[in-house]
């Protein structure tokens, strides 16, 4: 089971003074935070693409090489790079480029993306929001595949016998599909034989997303893949405290302000206390709380839904960087070895008796 942390590196206003730190301030935060979650043992940090004044990360490969040189074993992600406006090109260099510096350590982790601003920036027709991300995935798989690449398409120039370089330390670099949940994409993943990784966030019970997971397996078995090497992730929003309503009431004024933001920018109907609550309970989408609780949320998860990496989303919104560095340090030091340990025991267990 691997444990990491996911961010999109938000600089939203301090819900406290008001104020909004700068890009150039978060940015070095963040670094410091994957080097705290390199040190602590944890598998994996991930970094999503924002083309927005409340997001510092336009380019995660960018900042995760800031964090390659000071890092040694933690595995190094986009979550996600908005491939639609991309250039795959592009994206497989930067990656690339990123596996070398961290000596194949590098992740692409692929979507959509749930903000639109990237379609406009780089010239890119929201009427072709499907087509683009099917052609653009096509053409980054054919680059993962081959030094020398043929390739012709509707909405990108023709690549004839050329060759993209660099080429990773990994071979191949891996490309994960990131999902909101539509079933969709759950099938095509397991189509192509891709990881997968579940956005688990808002109302749902992270549970009832095993229906997802058994597209994907069933979707890659009719496929013809080897069901057994293939891998589901998923990751939440959530913050670990050494007590639980320490964490619970520390986590909830930038959860509470964000999630509104949103809300309003989507029509949605606001976000209350009560709906905080439902997401912290053991059945919810927030994993909030103490170490323990935390930990057994995440067991839970993979017992049920089958995923074999979680990524705990933080922060949500702006959240003092000494509070997100004492989360980073429990999650790795406390949660993680909770997880590894039981799920360890249960998956020994689990195989003997099949």
């Amino acid at each position: 089971m691997e444990l990491g942390i996911s961010t999109f590196v938000e600089t939203t206003p301090d819900v406290n003074t008001g104020i909004t730190m700068s890009h150039a301030q978060r940015l070095r935060e963040v670094v410091e935070e994957i080097v705290l979650a390199d040190q602590v043992g944890l598998d994996v940090y991930g970094i999503g693409e924002h083309h927005r004044p409340d997001f510092a990360a336009s380019s995660p490969a960018v900042v995760l090489t800031a964090a390659a040189a000071m890092t040694t074993k933690i595995r190094l992600t986009s979550a996600v790079t908005i491939l639609s406006s991309a250039d795959p090109v592009r994206v497989f260099q930067d990656f690339a480029t990123l596996d070398g510096l961290s000596n194949g350590r590098a992740e692409i982790m692929v979507g959509r993306g749930s903000f639109l601003e990237s379609f406009p920036l780089f010239g890119c027709n929201l009427n072709d929001y499907e087509e683009l991300f099917d052609e653009k995935l096509d053409l980054l798989l054919h680059i993962q595949k081959s030094e020398k690449v043929n390739w012709s398409g509707k909405h990108r120039a023709a690549i004839h016998d050329l060759g993209i370089f660099p080429r990773p330390v990994q071979d191949p670099l891996p490309v994960w599909i990131g999902s909101a949940g539509s079933p969709e994409s759950a099938i095509r993943a397991g189509k192509m034989g891709l990881p997968f990784v579940l956005a688990i966030i808002g109302g749902v019970k992270p549970l009832d997303y095993a229906s997802q997971a058994e597209l994907y397996k069933n979707a890659a078995a009719q496929a013809g893949h080897d069901v057994s090497r293939l891998t589901i992730a998923s990751h939440s929003h959530g913050f670990v405290a050494k007590d639980q309503k320490q964490a619970i009431e520390t986590f909830f004024p930038s959860t509470f302000a964000r999630t509104n933001v949103r809300a309003k920018e989507k029509g949605a109907p606001p976000y209350t206390r009560a709906d905080y609550d439902a997401a912290c309970s053991p059945e919810g989408a927030l994993y909030v709380g103490d170490p323990e609780t935390v930990a057994q949320k995440i067991i839970d998860l993979r017992k049920h839904v089958g995923v074999t990496r979680f990524m705990l989303h933080m922060p949500h919104g702006t959240m003092p960087h000494e509070e997100v560095m004492e989360a980073i340090q429990l999650f790795g030091t406390e949660v993680a070895p909770r997880v590894r340990e039981e799920v360890a025991h249960w998956e020994k267990n689990n195989c003997h008796n099949s």
